[in-house]
């Protein structure tokens, strides 16, 4: 998708800008809700039509004149998305009419001075629905009607998008490395995007839950493309109300599943929760690298020289696997260390894709089994043959063996902390299996 162009779907609250915005890339990335104002940020989706491939983005209902945090916030989302889109889609709901927001967003997109569609929405009776001529008093040319509920005309509607889409520049392959920004609402995942990216991307308000979406942003760096999914805060499931915001808790879910890297941001002050924990355990297990990120560390007044070390220790005690994961201390706020973290998500990412030849993996094996020999129980005596790295993000290893069931799981753990010895894998799970070795058969 690089150089790939933009297409950003606006309008007021509750026109089918996120309906529109799935049918469009063919699924369901954009939470629907029959309640105004469930997007909030820019939510970016990769679309291809006809061989033309754009970004798609979904932004919040814009609301004229509202002066609140939040509405004003989305504006400046909105606003964004025009300035960078090629492509403006304008939606309008047949059903209600003339707006008096949309006479004034059509004003605003006048001056904008962007190529646009106005797509006349919920247009459910076509081709009988004349309900959309009305859009013509915009002043912004033909209104194309549209269902984007039942999918009619979308078709058309893409290919009309597709002419006016700029020729697409001629781009060598770039590596891509998908990471989702995870942790508990309200302890600055947003506002480290925000830093990270150089821009207001993505909403910030005081109050906690504002991200809703997992939002897909991608930034280019040093050759490859980083994929910020900045995602809703989980809570416990007891502590999820509603409907909307138990579709957000599996949105991060299903974020954290297909991140090569999962950046677990803490606030500093509140330290690391038990959900902290069941997060950074969900990631690991699902295969993807960790950072742990201590946000707001600029608030910590008084600090010792042992104290992130102190801390850190600590937390490790409670889930061992922690110690294979490089902890960042950092201010979204200030800027303190961030940079930090960009070198720190391709280390992870690369150390996640390490191979290492076979040869190699054979030479440590020997050596750990020199330096401890496998428990041996009654009859056969159990022997580790030979091994192998039979896959990456995350590495995986097998080690064949006569006896694999008889080996405990004290003497593995001891062989995946010499492999980690050996090669680090820092950040990123390690697998290992022992398999029996396959007896040859006999003619």
């Amino acid at each position: 998708m690089r150089g790939a162009p933009t297409v950003a779907i606006i309008g007021r609250p509750n026109v089918g800008k996120s309906t529109l915005f799935n049918r469009l890339i063919g699924g369901r990335d954009a939470i629907v809700d029959a309640r105004p104002g469930v997007t909030r940020d820019r939510h970016f989706g990769a679309a291809e039509w006809n061989g033309r491939r754009f970004w798609l983005v979904d932004t919040g209902g814009m609301v004229p004149g509202a002066h609140d945090q939040l509405n004003r916030a989305i504006r400046t989302q909105v606003e964004a998305a025009v300035a960078a889109s090629d492509v403006v889609l304008f939606l309008v709901d047949v059903d209600e009419g003339v707006h008096p927001a949309d006479l004034e967003i059509a004003q605003y997109l006048r001056k904008a001075r962007r190529p646009l569609i106005l797509v006349a929405n919920k247009a459910d009776q076509l081709p009988k629905d004349t309900r959309h001529l009305v859009f013509y008093e915009l002043g912004l040319g033909d209104p194309f009607p549209v269902s984007a509920a039942v999918g009619k005309s979308s078709g058309d509607l893409l290919d009309r998008v597709v002419e006016l889409l700029p020729a697409a520049p001629e781009a060598g392959e770039e590596a891509e490395i998908h990471v989702a920004v995870v942790g508990r609402p309200n302890v600055g995942k947003s506002s480290l995007v925000n830093r990270l990216l150089g821009e207001e991307r993505l909403v910030v308000a005081d109050e906690p839950g504002t991200t809703r979406d997992a939002i897909d942003t991608p930034l280019s760096y040093q050759g490859c493309t980083l994929v910020f999914i900045d995602t809703a805060g989980l809570r416990k499931r007891s502590k999820v109300e509603d409907d909307i915001e138990f579709y957000s808790t599996l949105r991060t879910s299903r974020a954290i599943e297909r991140a090569d890297v999962c950046v677990l941001v803490v606030d500093a002050k509140d330290g690391m929760h038990v959900q902290d924990l069941k997060i950074a355990n969900d990631a690991w297990e699902q295969g993807a690298a960790i950072i742990v990120a201590v946000n707001k560390w600029d608030l910590i007044e008084e600090k010792e020289t042992n104290t992130a070390a102190r801390g850190q220790r600590e937390v490790e005690e409670r889930a061992p696997f922690l110690q294979f994961i490089p902890f960042l201390y950092l201010s979204a706020k200030t800027g303190q260390r961030v940079p930090k973290l960009l070198e720190l998500i391709l280390e992870v990412a690369e150390e996640r894709a390490k191979r290492v030849p076979t040869a190699e993996v054979n030479r440590v094996l020997g050596a750990l089994v020199d330096r401890q020999q496998p428990p041996q129980p009654v009859g056969e005596s159990v022997r580790l043959l030979y091994a192998s790295q039979i896959g990456t993000a995350p590495p995986r290893f097998a080690i064949v063996s006569n006896r694999p069931e008889a080996i405990p799981e004290a003497y593995t753990r001891y062989l995946v902390n010499g492999f980690r010895e050996a090669w680090r894998f820092t950040g990123s799970p390690l697998n290992l299996k022992l398999r029996r070795k396959r007896e040859t058969a006999r003619r």
